[in-house]
Protein backbone atom coordinates (compact mmCIF):
# COMPACT_ATOMS: atom_id res chain seq x y z
CA UNK A 1 0.00 0.00 0.00
CA UNK A 2 1.13 3.70 -0.43
CA UNK A 3 0.44 7.25 0.29
CA UNK A 4 0.99 10.52 0.06
CA UNK A 5 0.66 12.56 3.75
CA UNK A 6 1.66 16.11 4.34
CA UNK A 7 3.54 16.99 7.59
CA UNK A 8 4.93 20.68 8.36
CA UNK A 9 3.75 21.75 4.85
CA UNK A 10 5.98 18.61 3.18
CA UNK A 11 5.04 15.71 1.20
CA UNK A 12 6.05 12.22 3.13
CA UNK A 13 5.31 9.38 0.99
CA UNK A 14 4.68 6.56 3.40
CA UNK A 15 4.47 2.64 2.06
CA UNK A 16 3.43 -0.10 4.17
CA UNK A 17 3.63 -3.60 3.23
CA UNK A 18 0.50 -6.04 2.56
CA UNK A 19 1.31 -8.15 6.06
CA UNK A 20 1.63 -4.72 8.01
CA UNK A 21 -1.99 -3.30 6.68
CA UNK A 22 -3.17 -7.06 7.58
CA UNK A 23 -2.15 -6.40 11.35
CA UNK A 24 -3.25 -2.64 11.06
CA UNK A 25 -6.71 -4.11 10.76
CA UNK A 26 -6.43 -5.95 13.62
CA UNK A 27 -5.70 -2.95 16.11
CA UNK A 28 -8.43 -1.24 18.11
CA UNK A 29 -7.15 2.17 18.29
CA UNK A 30 -4.45 4.08 15.44
CA UNK A 31 -0.28 2.99 15.61
CA UNK A 32 1.90 5.54 16.00
CA UNK A 33 4.38 5.46 13.55
CA UNK A 34 7.16 8.69 14.45
CA UNK A 35 10.19 9.22 12.53
CA UNK A 36 12.27 10.28 15.22
CA UNK A 37 15.57 12.49 14.59
CA UNK A 38 18.14 12.42 16.83
CA UNK A 39 20.60 15.15 17.45
CA UNK A 40 23.36 14.56 20.14
CA UNK A 41 26.89 14.22 19.48
CA UNK A 42 25.60 12.51 16.11
CA UNK A 43 22.87 12.31 13.89
CA UNK A 44 20.51 9.46 14.21
CA UNK A 45 17.41 8.08 12.64
CA UNK A 46 15.01 5.53 14.72
CA UNK A 47 11.67 4.77 13.54
CA UNK A 48 8.79 4.20 17.17
CA UNK A 49 5.66 2.46 16.76
CA UNK A 50 3.59 3.41 19.97
CA UNK A 51 -0.37 2.54 19.94
CA UNK A 52 -2.91 5.11 21.91
CA UNK A 53 -0.31 7.43 21.48
CA UNK A 54 -0.41 10.98 19.57
CA UNK A 55 2.21 13.46 17.80
CA UNK A 56 2.31 17.09 17.53
CA UNK A 57 3.71 16.64 13.89
CA UNK A 58 1.34 14.14 12.68
CA UNK A 59 -1.12 13.21 9.94
CA UNK A 60 -3.41 10.01 9.54
CA UNK A 61 -2.67 7.96 6.29
CA UNK A 62 -5.16 4.94 7.12
CA UNK A 63 -7.77 5.66 9.96
CA UNK A 64 -5.77 3.37 11.77
CA UNK A 65 -2.19 4.21 11.01
CA UNK A 66 -0.75 7.94 12.46
CA UNK A 67 2.48 8.89 10.72
CA UNK A 68 4.63 11.26 13.08
CA UNK A 69 7.98 13.08 12.98
CA UNK A 70 9.72 14.33 16.19
CA UNK A 71 13.14 16.42 16.69
CA UNK A 72 14.45 15.49 19.12
CA UNK A 73 18.30 16.26 21.32
CA UNK A 74 19.73 15.17 24.50
CA UNK A 75 20.89 17.43 27.05
CA UNK A 76 24.89 16.29 27.47
CA UNK A 77 26.98 14.87 24.45
CA UNK A 78 28.32 11.53 25.85
CA UNK A 79 29.68 8.72 24.11
CA UNK A 80 27.10 6.47 25.86
CA UNK A 81 24.56 8.08 23.46
CA UNK A 82 25.30 6.20 20.89
CA UNK A 83 23.98 2.90 21.35
CA UNK A 84 20.63 2.83 24.13
CA UNK A 85 18.20 5.46 25.16
CA UNK A 86 18.96 8.02 26.97
CA UNK A 87 16.48 10.50 28.14
CA UNK A 88 15.43 12.77 25.08
CA UNK A 89 14.26 16.20 24.73
CA UNK A 90 12.47 18.15 21.72
CA UNK A 91 14.70 19.72 19.50
CA UNK A 92 13.75 23.26 18.87
CA UNK A 93 14.37 23.68 15.63
CA UNK A 94 13.68 26.67 13.76
CA UNK A 95 12.79 25.32 10.60
CA UNK A 96 12.30 21.96 11.13
CA UNK A 97 9.67 21.32 7.62
CA UNK A 98 13.50 21.34 6.62
CA UNK A 99 13.85 17.94 8.14
CA UNK A 100 10.85 16.02 7.34
CA UNK A 101 11.46 13.00 5.96
CA UNK A 102 10.54 12.20 1.91
CA UNK A 103 9.91 8.77 2.23
CA UNK A 104 8.88 6.03 4.86
CA UNK A 105 8.14 2.14 4.50
CA UNK A 106 6.68 0.67 7.09
CA UNK A 107 6.54 -3.88 7.19
CA UNK A 108 5.69 -6.34 10.07
CA UNK A 109 7.37 -9.96 9.75
CA UNK A 110 7.94 -12.11 12.68
CA UNK A 111 5.41 -10.48 14.83
CA UNK A 112 7.13 -6.99 15.01
CA UNK A 113 6.66 -3.93 13.25
CA UNK A 114 9.86 -2.24 11.34
CA UNK A 115 10.42 0.88 9.47
CA UNK A 116 12.95 3.03 7.88
CA UNK A 117 12.33 6.80 6.81
CA UNK A 118 14.38 8.62 4.34
CA UNK A 119 15.19 11.67 3.65
CA UNK A 120 14.97 11.35 -0.18
CA UNK A 121 12.35 9.95 -2.25
CA UNK A 122 14.71 7.57 -4.14
CA UNK A 123 14.18 4.04 -3.77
Amino acid sequence: MKKTIEILGKQVIVEWSASADKKLQDLSEPLLVEMELYFSCLIRKAVRFRSGANSGNSSFATPRLLIGFRPVMTKICRISDVEGDPPLEDFPIVRPEAFVPKRLSIDYRGGKWMGEFFLDNLK
